[in-house]
């Protein structure tokens, strides 16, 4: 597979995607906990079959001591027993937040009142941004076709 576009070479596209990695870096730098944001943006790629994230956020996640038994399981994380109950309600916000037109009513109070049981406000929003700035990202390098396999950790550090 072949990129369509570097997003980074075009003005527009770079200013833009300049902007989507500084909101990023408001969740990034958040009390929600990292091995939390890791396991969203897993599954928020594996919704969306983005494999340039998927690539990208399971070698950071290794990176970082993750272990590969979780990182295998996050697609059926709800058979898993491996996922704290709080891990499990992020989870399955980022399900219905990145499946909103699959989910007629979108995110369901059942999902909102368990992510909220176990964040606080300002996890919380940030959760839902984060979901949201997967979900950009993701959709991005769907369009033009960024292919995975190449990333290497802290690759675009400049960029968190």
């Amino acid at each position: 597979m072949e990129t369509r576009m570097n997003l980074f070479a075009q003005p527009v596209a770079a200013q833009f995607m300049k902007y989507v990695a500084t909101a990023g870096k408001a969740v990034s730098d958040s009390t929600l906990p990292a091995t939390t944001q890791e396991l969203v943006r897993i599954r928020a790629s594996q919704i969306n079959g983005c494999g340039f994230c998927l690539d990208m956020h399971t070698k950071e996640a290794a990176h970082a001591g993750e272990s590969a038994v979780r990182l295998h399981l996050v697609a059926t994380w709800r058979e898993a027993s491996v996922f704290t109950d709080a891990e499990r309600a992020a989870l399955e916000l980022t399900e219905q937040g990145t499946r909103v037109a699959d989910a007629a009513g979108g995110v369901t109070d059942e999902a909102w009142t368990d992510a909220a049981r176990h964040y606080d406000e300002e996890q919380l929003s940030a959760l839902v941004c984060l979901i949201a700035v997967m979900n950009t990202f993701n959709r991005l390098n769907v369009i033009v076709r960024r292919p995975a396999s190449d990333y290497q950790p802290g690759q675009w550090a400049q960029w968190a």
